[in-house]
């Protein structure tokens, strides 16, 4: 018994056109979800690129407001911000390095005079975020690459250094 009597030959020619036509709708659809997913990774990576660049900029920060005396200093590498040496019991001011969420490989360092004072991202890449910053990035405001964002700290912009307040003394409790 042959299984194609049952159906005559035009009926066989749809069937074969409508799983044709469905493979191809499928294949449309599976490449907009993966210009979605990877619009989604991207913008994923560039909300990564913010906190982990405000990781830096803090630890700049703080490396330069915990330096002992009055002559504050920026870091010379990213492994003084791992362990910092200056005191008798190493501080650290980073839990880890960082990679660049964007490019997965190592930041670019800001320096003068050999001394870091911020990083920024490697990548060339058009940013998706251009406006709507909360306040601490409202520098990013209309840039188009993410080099250009760059995580910066600047003790100048902020002013004078704030005074340290004596410590408090004990007062003896009166009975």
């Amino acid at each position: 018994m042959k299984i194609n009597q049952h159906y005559p030959r035009r009926a066989r020619g749809v069937v074969l056109l409508a799983l044709l036509l469905t493979l191809a709708l499928m294949a449309i659809a599976l490449m907009g979800a993966a210009n979605w997913w990877a619009f989604e990774r991207q913008r994923q990576a560039e909300e990564q690129l913010l906190f982990v660049g405000d990781q830096y900029r803090m630890a700049i920060a703080h490396y330069y407001y915990a330096t002992p005396g009055p002559a504050k200093a920026l870091p010379l590498s990213l492994a003084d911000l791992l362990e910092d040496h200056r005191f008798p019991v190493p501080v650290r001011h980073l839990r880890r390095l960082y990679l660049d969420p964007i490019t997965e490989e190592p930041f670019e360092l800001l320096h003068s005079d050999e001394q870091i004072y911020g990083v920024a991202s490697t990548s060339t890449k058009q940013t998706i975020k251009r406006a709507g910053f909360s306040p601490r990035y409202r520098a990013f405001e209309g840039l188009e690459t993410y080099k250009q964002w760059q995580f910066s700290f600047s003790p100048a912009r902020l002013g004078k250094a704030p005074a340290l307040a004596p410590p408090k003394t004990a007062r003896p409790i009166k009975k």
